[in-house]
């Protein structure tokens, strides 16, 4: 569903304009890197899936680039955002390039990691183009207080994406892998090159397709199977008897959980699905 002009999206030309008007230049702490390409944010926007009844959120919404894309396609769009100069400029962009659909537009200046709940009916998906140095946080806190979020699709630091859809036995396989597997299925969804993005980043992006399943079935809570994940990976070259043993208490007692959820004590922490780790916390409590 597309109701609005094709220069309602913001170019190269109109994010200078527009940073220039307000002073604005990106900052490596908050790692901005504004998307400068409209058919970037429409291919963002179609490869989330994004249907004409979604309730999206997006974090960082920086300029407005991928939150005027979000508009064409979603019902409507919650944008968090913690940058004051931003946030306080977001509203008048959206209803300037697309006043039809500004009412379907709603901001929160907040960091996101602090926010518990949305205005408006309940999310269906997030999609964002998350700031490199927080992006593992920042998704798997709104995966975890947001459940009715079923699709997300995240840009993020190309190492970063492949963390997160790796697989056990994967050399980048680690904490961030299992705990984003806790929620969802995960999968790498394209490539995003430097050039599209202002200023340039020195890296280069990736897609993250995240689609909510159920999480495993265990008597041990989240927080006790995530105690055993950071555990492992927090010693990883370690053999899982050892890794563990100040998480159990000794290394015989690492031993005897292990051995109880049918796992090798010689195994490491990279070679075990979220459904093993959960089998673990399970053995010791």
């Amino acid at each position: 569903m597309s109701t609005t002009e094709p220069d309602a999206l913001l170019g190269p030309a109109d994010i200078r304009e527009l940073a220039a008007a307000l002073g604005v230049r990106p900052t490596k702490q908050r790692g901005q890197n504004f998307v400068i390409d409209a058919n970037t944010v429409r291919r963002i926007v179609r490869t989330a899936g994004v249907r004409e009844d979604d309730v999206v959120v997006e974090i960082g919404p920086g300029l407005g680039s991928l939150t005027l894309a979000l508009l064409e396609a979603a019902d409507r769009v919650v944008a968090v955002e913690i940058d004051d100069v931003l946030a306080g400029a977001l509203p008048s962009t959206i209803l300037a390039r697309m006043p039809q659909r500004a009412a379907r537009f709603s901001l929160v200046h907040s960091d996101a990691m602090l926010v518990e709940e949305l205005p408006g009916p309940p999310p269906t998906a997030l999609v964002a183009n998350l700031p490199y140095n927080v992006a593992v946080p920042v998704l798997l806190t709104m995966l975890d207080r947001f459940p009715t979020i079923e699709r997300t699709l995240v840009m993020v630091q190309a190492e970063v994406a492949d963390r997160l859809a790796a697989q056990p036995g994967n050399k980048v396989y680690g904490v961030p892998s299992v705990k984003a597997n806790w929620y969802a299925d995960v999968k790498r969804a394209g490539s995003i090159g430097r050039n599209v993005f202002w200023p340039a980043p020195n890296v280069d992006s990736g897609l993250v397709s995240l689609v909510r399943r159920d999480p495993p079935t265990t008597s041990a809570t989240k927080a006790e199977v995530f105690a055993v994940v950071d555990a492992a990976f927090a010693q990883r070259r370690k053999t899982l008897r050892a890794a563990l043993a100040g998480w159990a208490g000794s290394p015989a007692a690492a031993e005897t959980a292990l051995v109880a959820a049918g796992i090798s004590p010689q195994a490491r922490g990279e070679s075990l699905t979220v459904e093993e780790f959960a089998r673990i916390a399970e053995a010791k409590a």
